[in-house]
């Protein structure tokens, strides 16, 4: 690790990688239509990024209705190949991209203007396309690990939004073809999402951890006044994104920590807090995540005893449906939700409900099942 005016470094086989790494989902837009990015805004941010030693960029296939690749690559194409590192990933969040793999990647080669990609990754394993993934009639793994033979592709990994199990079948599939594995991670979801598993089982297959969401998509830059009070007793001079990121370099396997700054303030603030590395002690430890139980609050407080599965006359899934439930509603919508069911069987999603209420009669939290479901079903069509 290193530090001084520039973001600091941290070490991934043999090369220093800036800690953080400028994601391209969120980039300046005109008039708020995600699909029309301000390239000149863009590339006063990446100028400015660069001068402070960030050399990592992170675009993807469909951020900006397929536009960051395109002007990524433009952006970039003004500096030397060889102050910065480059990032996209395989569309497997589209099933109907399957067997595209060598379409999709030449032609990603073509709209980043580059030769190689310096990290590829499989993109956004999880329950509605693991078994795609695994499918060997697609080619994937092996067209991608060819590429990577012949130079074009120089560190292979994957990122995840799928649970615990999902990210096993993956690992036991294809883990040792994998270099390095992106994960949501941030306060909030180290309990909310089980990323404290994922993170064990990351360490279980010695990979390093590149973080996307450390924000929450911006819930985390701010706070109630108590919480951000409390937070100030222990670090008066942090701001409360700060806390976010000084949480994440409180793990060492944590190298890459990706943030998807949409404007040029919110790339300076990001670049005075990683001037430097000040993980997190005991005493603030324990007092973020007080504040993270504290904004999850308002969530059914379900336990997962199955007493409720075993008593609905439709057979659904009661724990899972409400863990996406709060997921959904803590989010504000959002597309984990509709991801997951997408590989749930109609008759199963939370409309199937009767609102009998025979769950209702054996839980043991006393949770209002059927209004969770009718309200479930209601956001999900919103």
């Amino acid at each position: 690790m290193t530090q001084g005016n520039n973001v600091v470094t941290k070490e991934f086989q043999g090369m220093r990688l800036s800690a953080l790494g400028m994601g391209t989902m969120r980039l300046p837009v005109f008039d708020g239509d995600d699909s029309k990015i301000d390239e000149e805004k863009t590339a006063r941010m990446v100028s400015y990024a660069m001068e402070h030693g960030i050399n990592y960029y992170d675009t993807a296939w469909g951020y900006h209705d397929g536009n960051s690749e395109l002007v990524m690559g433009r952006v970039l194409s003004r500096y030397p190949r060889d102050r910065f590192y480059l990032a996209t990933k395989f569309p497997g969040y589209d099933l109907s991209n399957m067997d595209k793999v060598e379409e999709i990647f030449t032609k990603q080669l073509e709209k980043c203007r580059v030769d190689y990609f310096d990290f590829y990754l499989i993109h956004n394993v999880c329950e509605m396309n693991i078994d795609a993934y695994l499918d060997e009639k697609y080619g994937i793994m092996e067209y991608l690990l060819k590429q990577k033979e012949n130079g074009r592709i120089r560190h292979l990994g994957f990122s995840a939004h799928g649970n615990y199990d999902v990210m096993k079948r993956f690992l036991d599939a294809y883990g040792k073809h994998m270099e390095f594995c992106q994960i949501q991670l941030n306060y909030i979801d180290w309990t909310f999402q089980d990323a404290k598993s994922k993170m064990e089982l990351l360490e279980q297959y010695k990979l390093p951890v590149w973080v996307m969401e450390p924000l929450r998509g911006g819930k985390l830059a701010a706070l109630p006044e108590e919480a951000e009070n409390a937070l100030k007793e222990l670090r008066p001079d942090e701001n409360v994104p700060a806390w976010a990121f000084r949480f994440l370099q409180s793990f060492p396997a944590v190298t890459m920590i990706l943030s998807g700054m949409s404007n040029f303030e919110q790339l300076q603030d990001n670049i005075k807090t990683f001037g430097s590395e000040k993980p997190l002690s005991g005493e603030e430890m324990e007092k973020l995540l007080s504040v993270a139980d504290g904004m999850l609050n308002g969530n059914l407080p379900c336990t997962a005893c199955h007493y409720c599965v075993s008593h609905c006359p439709k057979g659904l899934d009661i724990p899972t449906l409400l863990e996406l439930y709060n997921e959904h509603r803590f989010t504000g919508g959002g597309f984990i939700a509709p991801m997951v069911l997408m590989s749930v069987p109609k008759e199963k999603h939370p409309g199937a409900c009767i609102g009998c209420r025979s769950c209702e009669e054996v839980c043991p939290q006393q949770i209002k099942i059927s209004e969770a479901m009718t309200d479930f079903a209601n956001k999900l069509k919103a």
